[in-house]
């Protein structure tokens, strides 16, 4: 991969949770009933990073959680024989919640309709708003992110690769396009 794919930074990414932080606080008119719920595997560290700065902006602890979408995903057959499922991690009622749904890289919707279907059995949230890293387009389903770090318009051949260091073990996050 030539550094030309390369099309965010780890500063980029830093400032752009950090944004998302403000926003998601600006909008919710700070903290009060709201919960991180981050989607496996990269969104739960984007959630546990933008919790991170939530509580240094607001001195307030956000509860966070982690959601594994596997057995609600549409395209489970096409996936493996034998998809491996993950721990979910929501140790507290959704239930009247202003739930920030988590993910690194917004593409065609169905991972986000997943990951509604599979909320909703940990109760019924007062309202749920969408934080992305990267939004890609090309979407299948009518659904957009509230919070968005960064529009990256890309063809429908290409990859969009969200790096983290947790994660991948890189030694600095970068987003990359790859063909």
């Amino acid at each position: 991969m030539s550094p030309a794919g390369k099309i965010m930074s780890h500063d980029d990414v830093r400032r752009a949770l950090t944004r998302i932080a403000h926003e998601i606080l600006e909008k919710n008119k700070g903290v009060e009933d709201l919960c991180l719920i981050g989607i496996r595997t990269r969104g739960a560290f984007l959630a546990q990073r933008i919790k991170d700065r939530i509580q240094t902006i607001e001195a307030a602890d956000v509860p966070t959680g982690i959601l594994d979408i596997t057995l609600y995903r549409d395209d489970l057959t096409l996936v493996a024989e034998q998809p491996v499922v993950h721990e979910t991690r929501i140790d507290f009622d959704l239930s009247g919640k202003r739930v920030i749904l988590i993910d690194d890289v917004l593409f065609t919707g169905r991972t986000i309709r997943a990951a509604l279907d599979a909320m909703m059995d940990f109760g019924r949230p007062a309202s749920i708003q969408l934080a992305v890293l990267i939004d890609r387009g090309h979407r299948e389903l009518p659904i957009r992110a509230d919070f968005v770090g960064k529009n990256i318009p890309t063809a429908l051949r290409q990859s969009v690769a969200v790096r983290l260091t947790e994660a991948d073990g890189v030694a600095e996050d970068e987003v990359v396009i790859e063909s």
